[in-house]
């Protein structure tokens, strides 16, 4: 039997990168497009009653959210069962809704201020008293566009 035997070594050619930049550039536009920030994270269970009539936000950058709830169960071992308002990323009270209004106030532009609207996320098994002082305090602090967010009726 002959032997095979290569006469030369030749090199791999070498792999064309130059639309690898075009191809990373497509990915991180894609992933900035699709991705959605998590802006707060939910502290409280919020199971939103059915509505007929419901009219979608058309600026969002203007809406503070309220939350009020039940604690997630890894909260319930310090807070108990009793519903809660989550202001941002933590838990407070009543008297902290004035200083929450007016911090939302000051972070926005000047002119865009009278717009502040602010949505109540209430867990539909919350007791209206709650909802009312929220309410009351609300009033206090001149914050007067108020909405309940709630789900649609399928």
């Amino acid at each position: 039997m002959a032997k095979f035997s290569r006469k030369g070594k030749k090199e791999l050619q070498a792999i064309s990168t130059a639309s690898l930049p075009d191809i990373v550039f497509m990915l991180l536009f894609f992933f900035m497009v699709s991705t959605t920030m998590r802006e707060v994270t939910l502290m409280v269970r919020t199971n939103l009653p059915f509505a007929t009539e419901v009219t979608k936000l058309e600026k969002k950058s203007l809406v503070s959210y309220i939350y009020v709830g039940p604690p997630m169960l890894q909260y319930q071992v310090k807070l108990g069962t009793e519903p809660r308002i989550q202001l941002n990323d933590s838990f407070k009270t009543l008297g902290d809704i004035r200083d929450f209004i007016s911090s939302e106030r000051d972070a926005m532009k000047e002119d865009q201020r009278p717009l502040l609207t602010t949505s109540l996320k209430i867990d539909q098994n919350t007791r209206m008293g709650i909802v009312t002082d929220i309410k009351q305090e609300l009033r206090k602090a001149s914050a007067l566009k108020m909405i309940y967010a709630a789900r649609r009726k399928e």
